[in-house]
């Protein structure tokens, strides 16, 4: 059976030398960009392959149209994961230093984007990989090339003009996965405004894990979102933050919860920002 949300530091390094296993190291900092990297370089998973969220998790900028991070070109990202030697039979995990919530998530709704289910982010990530004993290495690794074969599904895609339909809507469910202060408007330090989108309700990404790290359980993780669902269908909860990364942590903990898949607004906040006829909210919903 393959894993499709979270995967234990046991079960991977029992599988560490499977050759339909490929594991893919996503750290990143947004302070400093070729930091993971350097990380990676300094000691990794062996057999981990790097994935930089700028260069291979996202696609060109294009100043006052997208966000921060706007989705890879799909032809060009499959090139990416098929010379990762990813296809059909690879089961795929993803980690990263910062829960799964930088760029381990991304990669993880990324692929289920383009149709491989077979995905999991590691719990509790490089810490808890660090903190077990396993083994590391700086061996850079390369991987037998495969072919990719994308199948997307942009059911799990909202676009601006698909979040402005929905606005205010009591069918849908919006929800904002930046910390609740740069929802509320009170502290954005990354973007040049701030605020939220009217009518989302703030749902921080950093609720769904532990002091340790760790994610909560599924039963906890179920009955937080399903508070803030309320009679909303997964299946018409957006999810939004700064650039669309974060977003996946919250979208990979629904999943987790057994609740199905929600969608993400991948533009998201800074995306949202860059005209000035949409609307703005600030404060608490």
């Amino acid at each position: 059976m393959s894993n499709t949300t979270l995967i234990s530091v046991s079960e991977l390094v029992s599988h560490i030398t499977s050759p339909n296993w490929v594991i893919v190291d996503c750290r990143f900092s947004l302070d400093d960009a070729g930091r993971g990297r350097r990380d990676y370089l300094q000691s990794h998973i062996p057999g981990a392959v790097y994935a930089h969220l700028n260069e291979n998790l996202s696609g060109q900028i294009v100043p006052g149209k997208t966000g921060r991070h706007p989705l890879p070109q799909p032809e060009k990202f499959v090139k990416t994961l098929s010379n990762w030697g990813i296809d059909d039979d690879v089961q795929v995990v993803a980690y990263d230093d910062k829960g799964g919530a930088m760029a381990a998530a991304r990669l993880w709704w990324l692929l289920r984007w383009l149709g491989h289910d077979a995905v999991a982010v590691l719990n509790g990530g490089w810490q808890q990989w660090l903190n077990n004993g396993c083994p590391i290495t700086n061996k850079t690794e390369t991987r037998e090339p495969r072919v990719f074969t994308p199948g997307i599904r942009n059911d799990l895609l909202y676009s601006v003009s698909g979040v402005l339909d929905i606005l205010n809507d009591p069918n849908y469910r919006l929800l904002d996965s930046r910390s609740a202060d740069r929802y509320r408007g009170e502290n954005e330090m990354v973007d040049p405004v701030a605020g939220h989108i009217p009518g989302a309700l703030s749902a921080p990404f950093s609720d769904n894990l532990r002091s340790d790290g760790l994610f909560l359980s599924q039963g906890e993780l179920k009955a937080h979102f399903q508070k803030l669902l309320g009679d909303v269908p997964t299946k018409r909860a957006v999810f939004y933050c700064g650039s669309g990364v974060t977003a996946a942590h919250n979208l990979l903990a629904v999943a987790h919860a057994g609740l199905g898949d929600a969608c993400l607004y991948a533009g998201s906040w800074s995306e949202w920002i860059t005209t000035h006829d949409r609307p703005i909210a600030r404060g608490s919903d």
